[in-house]
């Protein structure tokens, strides 16, 4: 079976996460998706297991002695930002120009000038109501079919190649309950970025931040000087934070604030914010700026009209993978020898690559082919996807020199 085949089958399989679950897998779609692949790899002839929270982990045995244990691991989970459930992909040949989706929405040559490089070339688009998924079933469609070639092919030269599929990294948990020395791996990829030919190994550290603001409600028509509206409290709290530290008025290495929930009323409110910043130091900041804000505004409307609370998420990883820095090397070179142009860029986001460096598995991100992950406007070129694969197998045989 070919990648391609693969991925338009993984994207059928509803598996977005849910973050108000306390369960892992937080859904039981990824449950059921992660099961398949178990049962798949097992089917190829690799040894596989699924553990009690979902995880899937795979060996296909050594066939050259006294080689590292090089893995690659996906995550199953697709965001819950757009809805995954009934995906339905569509593939079309790129024509030049705007692409129009079956609902009408548009992927316009104007946001999306990459199109140009596929002119003529098969893409995977969605109907326009739902995401595609490709983030991250390219990747684990990428890795299975990687997989199936290795173990119908004994005569391939390799150490023991380790597999993970992980659930609820969209969600900041994907490697929360996953056991690192257990599985035993000495280092390796994700496969969980974008563009073809990317490879990232400097992500953003990362926080959480919940901020509850506290109001008081009375009728309006005897509210003067005693209502306090936490909306409006709100309000003022958000604009002191810095427009030009927004996620649309940020690129490259430049981190941000972003605010992606706001619930409540006038009597109470909570909103969640994101801060992500690739410096340490300057991440630092930011969190305690947004600390600082909640106490003047106390000091302005009183104790306790804003609490914050912040929480670290994971951070950047770029000073493990410098101290492993063949893993990066052997990037670019398989990607070269695959006919890929490789090109090394900031991570704006995490993987579960960073949090696993930290834990004693370095594990930089390479991409998957994909466009505008988390949302209707999602695409994958077709050709991409067997081109990863045959990055995969090209750093195998790198690693097995």
């Amino acid at each position: 079976m070919t990648a391609k085949e693969r991925f338009l089958n993984y994207v059928k399989y509803e598996t977005a996460s849910d973050e108000n679950s306390s369960s892992c897998p937080s859904t039981t779609g990824q449950t059921v998706l992660l099961k398949a692949l178990k049962d798949e790899l097992s089917a190829m002839g690799a040894i596989a297991k699924q553990d009690d929270n979902g995880y899937v982990t795979a060996v296909i045995p050594a066939t050259k002695k006294g080689l590292k244990k090089l893995c690659f691991i996906s995550h199953a989970d697709t965001s819950p930002a757009v809805s995954g459930k009934d995906v339905n992909p569509q593939i079309i040949v790129y024509d030049g120009g705007d692409v129009t989706l079956k609902s009408g929405l548009k992927i316009t040559l104007n946001d999306n000038p990459e199109l140009e490089k596929y002119l003529g070339k098969e893409l995977i688009v969605t109907d326009g109501t739902t995401l595609l998924g490709a983030d991250d079933k390219a990747g684990v469609a990428e890795i299975m079919t990687a997989a199936e070639i290795l173990c119908k092919n004994k005569d391939i030269a390799h150490g023991d190649i380790l597999i993970a599929f992980t659930p609820d990294e969209e969600i900041g948990r994907g490697t929360d309950l996953f056991d690192v020395k257990a599985f035993g791996a000495d280092f390796g990829y994700t496969i969980d970025g974008g563009e073809l030919g990317e490879i990232e190994y400097e992500n953003f550290n990362a926080a959480s931040a919940k901020l509850t603001v506290n109001g008081c409600s009375i009728h309006p028509g005897s509210a003067k000087n005693k209502m306090k509206n936490a909306i409006d409290l709100f309000c003022k709290f958000h604009s002191m934070l810095p427009e030009n530290m927004r996620p649309v008025n940020t690129e490259n290495y430049e981190g941000f604030y972003m605010v992606d929930d706001v619930a409540g009323g006038v009597e109470s409110l909570t909103a969640k914010y994101i801060i992500r910043d690739h410096d340490m130091a300057r991440f630092e900041d930011k969190k305690a700026f947004f600390a600082r804000i909640c106490d003047f505004l106390n000091g302005k409307y009183g104790a306790d009209t804003f609490v914050p609370e912040i929480t670290d998420s994971y951070y950047n990883m770029s000073e493990i993978i410098k101290k492993n820095f063949h893993l990066i090397e052997n990037a670019k070179r398989a990607m070269t020898e695959c006919g890929i142009t490789p090109k090394t860029v900031p991570i704006r986001g995490g993987t579960d690559g960073a949090r696993l460096s930290f834990e004693g598995l370095p594990c930089p991100n390479l991409s998957t082919g994909g466009y505008n992950f988390h949302g209707k406007k999602e695409f994958i070129p077709a050709f991409a996807l067997d081109k990863m694969t045959e990055v995969i197998l090209k750093l195998i045989e790198i690693y097995s020199e």
